[in-house]
């Protein structure tokens, strides 16, 4: 039977390594922002809301993932 330390250890090393996956999104997503103003700088402000809405979606699942780690 596994205790209730190890259950928790073993959560948090779940959620660590299912947080690769929002962090690898966000890193995606600014660097399209990047290399979309780098292209067209007049384009900027209508990039930036679109980046700060994908980088608000990708950071909810790794907040929903700590929170699961934490309740299971």
């Amino acid at each position: 039977m596994i205790s209730m330390v190890t259950e928790g250890s073993v959560n948090m090393i779940g959620y660590g390594l299912a947080a690769i996956g929002p962090g690898i999104g966000i890193g995606l997503i600014f660097a399209a922002y990047i290399s979309g103003v780098a292209r067209q700088p007049e384009a900027q402000s209508r990039l930036q809301s679109i980046a700060i809405l994908g980088f608000a979606l990708a950071e909810a699942l790794a907040i929903i993932g700590i929170a699961l780690a934490f309740v299971l």
